[in-house]
Order: structure tokens, then sequence, then C-alpha cells
């Protein structure tokens, strides 16, 4: 008797449909990544939306109202060894912020984010957020964003250039549903992560920051960030203050990103057996300075909504931007995942209250009350750290949705990102991926065209190049080539990869470059 052949059931109609409908969508493009806006968008929105759910509801199970003092020094503690452990053995694509993360993917790693990263950016950031450590959710959410994004556009098989796209559409859907602020969400993506105000995907990652921003609005409800008195400008000398706000506000930030960056390089310098502990001392750090200050603990949004409301005195807020800026310092540093957005905006709250509590002492006729300063110091101190005034600003207004503040934000902004620039040249994430040593580009916009590596060649055999005495990266512009060619004297330039420089990809010459330019010049002979 012969065995009866399964035959596979015939596709039903509605599956051809779908599947006729992919093929159309994948013929048109444009068409694909709004239809992709879209879901990204609501899906990104509802996992932050659990994300920021989890850690409070975590967070009040381990610090309950009536819970014991000593919970607030050994909770954090317990909390960095589950994660750093996590983070050592299952997740090491987790640790860290995110920003830097989601930025070496979408210039080095074709646009690959794992699903297993974006799970363990997941439970690391909620064990240690929910257990006290001084970092903030907004960073890592950029990148479960990003990676959610990717993982998608990978599942449908798209060629790596359109999945390079969807990362922003992640990214900002992500920081707009983690911020409630999707205007600040689109420029940060674009001004930060993909360097380029003029991006060819601008309509797309505003569909999907409004997207996620609506899921938000529908699970959470209507309610800004934080809750102000509307402000008013008391007399125009108050512009000198907040100038000098912008100036305190650069040298915190300033002071910030390299304490940050120094602990950061002495950690790196320990052995890699180490790193699975290495996060226990920020959580031991933050659990010394919690069992004394309470307020020093985690995000602090709550506190900085007391600040905005003008009710803490001078040697309280001072205290406690001295201890956040140490705090969130130790805590990244020592490998902790969690990003600084929040704590940048605590500090900021804190040293903006402590200028608006000696404003009014010295002037009081003349001058707002502290909350007024604590709102704009937010604003100023993040200009400096993240170096985005432009975001900063509006952030800040849709936070508050108070556009009178608007003047003042940008007078304080911009003194505090010209201090800090003066100060640390480098950008914080900028710095932070060259530690690991990834050579990411600046976030000037460059064009999309005439790029080195469109005009790059193979390394001509016997030939070698040291990196040392001059080298290009493949994003480089050709104008980029010509002006290293000039300052090097040299008309034959190694083409290195950003994740590692010792790693040469090819090498340019002049006459590459003139020919890609329209200049018919023939190559050198080869060696």
């Amino acid at each position: 008797m012969n065995p009866v052949t399964p035959v596979a059931a015939p596709p039903s109609d509605w599956t051809r449909r779908i599947a006729a409908g992919l093929g159309q969508l994948r013929q048109r493009e444009s068409q694909l990544t709004l239809v992709l806006a879209v879901v990204i968008g609501a899906l990104v929105g509802l996992v932050v939306v659990a994300f920021i759910l989890l850690t409070g509801r975590l967070a009040v199970h381990l610090y309950p109202a009536d819970g014991a003092p000593w919970r607030r020094a050994v909770v954090p503690v317990l909390g960095a060894i589950v994660s750093g452990y996590l983070l050592y053995r299952y997740f090491p694509g987790a640790r860290g912020s995110g920003i830097p993360q989601t930025k070496a993917a979408l210039i080095i790693d074709e646009g690959r984010i794992s699903l297993y990263t974006v799970i363990g950016k997941f439970v690391c950031c909620t064990t240690s957020l929910a257990s006290g450590i001084a970092l903030g959710r907004e960073g890592p959410s950029v990148q479960m964003g990003a990676g959610i994004a990717s993982v998608i556009g990978r599942r449908l098989r798209l060629s790596n250039d359109q999945v390079k796209l969807l990362l922003p559409l992640g990214g900002a859907a992500a920081l707009a549903a983690a911020f409630n602020t999707p205007i600040a969400a689109v420029l940060f993506t674009l001004e930060e992560i993909v360097g380029d105000m003029q991006a060819p995907v601008l309509g797309a990652v505003v569909v999907s920051s409004a997207t996620a921003w609506m899921v938000l609005h529908l699970l959470l409800g209507d309610e800004p960030l934080f809750h102000v008195e509307p402000y008013q400008l008391l007399h125009p000398s108050e512009f000198v203050w907040y100038a000098a706000l912008g100036v305190v506000g650069g040298l915190g930030s300033a002071a910030f990103v390299r304490l940050l960056l120094s602990l950061r390089r002495r950690f790196r310098r320990l052995k890699p057996t180490t790193l699975w502990w290495q996060p226990a001392v920020g959580g031991l750090v933050v659990g010394l300075m919690g069992y004394f200050v309470p307020n020093v603990m985690g995000v602090g949004y709550p506190v900085v909504e007391q600040a905005l409301g003008g009710n803490m005195l001078l040697w309280t807020v001072v205290l406690l931007a001295v201890l956040k800026i140490v705090a969130t310092a130790v805590c990244y540093a020592s490998g902790n995942a969690g990003g600084i957005f929040g704590p940048s905006l605590f500090m900021g709250a804190m040293i903006g209250a402590a200028v608006g509590n000696v404003a009014h002492l010295i002037d009081p006729m003349h001058t707002a009350g502290a909350g007024a300063y604590a709102l704009v110091g937010m604003g100023a101190l993040f200009a400096g750290v993240v170096r985005t005034p432009l975001t900063s600003v509006i952030m800040i207004f849709e936070m508050t949705r108070d556009y009178a503040i608007i003047v003042p934000l940008m007078i304080a902004n911009l003194v505090a990102f010209f201090i800090s620039y003066k100060l640390q040249r480098e950008p914080i994430y900028e710095a932070l991926a060259h530690q690991d040593g990834i050579h990411l580009p600046t976030t000037e916009a460059h064009g999309t065209q005439l790029r080195v590596v469109r005009a790059m060649r193979p390394v001509a055999p016997g030939v070698t190049h040291t990196p040392e005495t001059g080298h290009l990266h493949p994003d480089h512009t050709l104008a980029d080539a010509l002006e290293r060619m000039a300052s090097t004297q040299r008309n034959v330039l190694p083409v290195v990869s950003r994740a590692d420089v010792s790693v040469i990809l090819g090498e340019i010459a002049l006459a590459d470059v003139l020919r890609a330019y329209g200049f018919n010049q023939p190559s050198p002979p080869e060696p």
C-alpha cells in the first residue's frame, strides 16, 4: 500500500492578496517606507509604554512607601550586579546608553541591530533603572526603537540601504514616546543620529514619531512630562541672569562630560573578566548617596517637578546637582545600561534653580522665581552635554507647552553650548564611540553623493599603507579627501574602516577624485 503523500494546502485568497500587495509595495519604495513608518511607530510606541510602566511598577515593589532605609543602599548594588552579569554573559550589545550604538549600527553595521540586543536592552535597563541607578530611559529607548525597525526591515528582506533608512524611524518613534515630545524627537534624530536635517526620510520620520506619540496618548493620557506655572518676563534685565545661567550650565556640562569620559577610560583599563561586576561600583556609589540623600536616586523626575515649582532651598539644589553629576558619571562609566538624557535634565533643573535662588536674593523685584530658571537650566545643560541646542529648545517647549520661555531658553542654550564646546571640543557621543574604537563621522550634514566609497579602488598588490600618516573613511566626502591630501602632501591615501582603523578597505588617488568630479584623468600606474 503506497503511503499517501501530503499535499500542501493551496494558499488562501487573502494570503495571495497580501503577497501581491507586498510585492507592489516593494516596487514603490516611498509608499512602503510610509506604511512601515506607521507600523514601526505603533509597535515602538507600545514597547516604550510597556518599558515605562514596567520600570515604574517594579520600582514601587523594590521601594515600597514604608520600606526600610537599608533598601536604598542594597537594592542598587543588587540591581547593578544582576544587570551587569546579564550584559556580560548574554547581552553585550545592550551596554551603554544606546545613542552611539544606534549611530554605529546605522553607519558601520548596515543597519543591523539584533532582536537579541533589543530584548537585552529592555530587560537590563528595566532592572537597573527600577533599582535606582542614576541613569535615564530615553537613550535606551532609542536603541530599542531602532532595533525593532531593523528587525522588521530584515524580516521583510529589504536591502541594506532600505534597512538603514528605517533606523531613524524607530529612533524618533521611541524618543517621541519616551519624552512625549514628537517634534523634538524628529529634530534630534535628524540632527544627532542621521546628521542631516534634510535627510530623504524626513517625512517618514515625522509619521513614525507622530504615530508613537498618538499611541502614548491613547494609553497614558494627554499630560505634559512636567507641570509648570505660566512664565512671565518681569524685566529686561533678567536676560543677564539667563546668560549667567548659560555660563554656569556650560561649565557644569563640560565638567560632567569630562568626568564621565575620564572615569570610563579608567574602567576600560580593567581586565575584561571584571566586566560583570563593574556596574556594581555605580550601584554602590548610588546606594551610599541614596541612603543619606534619597532624591539623588533614579531619573528623578518628581524632584525636577519640585524644582520647577520653586519649592527647593538653595543648598538643597546645589547638593543635588553635585551628587547627580558624580552619580550619573560613575553609573555610566562603570557599564550600567541607561542613558544620560534624563539625568541631564535633572542636573540642569538643579543648576537653574540654584542660579534662580541667587538672582532672586540679589534682585527680587526684577527676577522671576527659581522655577523659571530651573526650566531654562534644563535646556541649557542638555544643550551643553548633548550638543543639540535647537532640539533642547523645542524639547523644553513641548514638555511644558509654554511658548513664553523660548527666548530665555535660546539665550541660555547658546551660551551653554558655546562654553561647553570651548572646554570639551569632542561631543560626548563621538567621544564614547572613540573609546570603543569606533570612529563615527561628525553630525555635520554632508551630501549623499560624491563620497570616497564611490571613487576608491582596491590596494595594489605589494603596496602597504600606514593609516597613521593620513587616512580616509568610506563615508568621507571627496571634498574631505582633497583637504586631507593637501594637508598630508600625499596623492594617494588609504581608506580604512571606522570600526578598526588598522583594517584597510582600499585606497583613493587624486586622479580618482578628479575622475569622480568629471575630469577624465588617467589613473596613475600601479607600482
